[in-house]
């Protein structure tokens, strides 16, 4: 019973993280289109002939989504921790 009641509590929690690293992921990225929609002006500007929508996914985004993937790795192997301390205590 209380086994049970730990392992919801565990799976509960990563699904918390997932769902707010996913959602937090999911606005920034989308974000990036509505930025350029409402500064059109932005597409047209190039830095050493790249457009500046392509440096910002390459320097941007793609070490960010990195850094994301990175914490939520660290915060769901947290959360695994705090588990078994809970259950070796029981």
């Amino acid at each position: 019973m209380v086994g049970e009641v730990l392992v919801r509590s565990l799976v509960r929690a990563q699904l918390r993280l997932a769902l707010f690293v996913g959602a937090l992921a999911a606005i920034l990225i989308a974000g990036l289109p509505l930025v350029f929609a409402l500064f059109p002006h932005l597409s047209q500007v190039r830095v050493l002939g790249v457009p500046v929508p392509w440096i910002v996914l390459a320097v941007l985004v793609y070490p960010g989504v990195c850094l994301g993937a990175w914490g939520y790795v660290r915060a769901a192997e947290r959360n695994e921790e705090d588990f078994a301390e809970l259950v070796d205590r029981s």
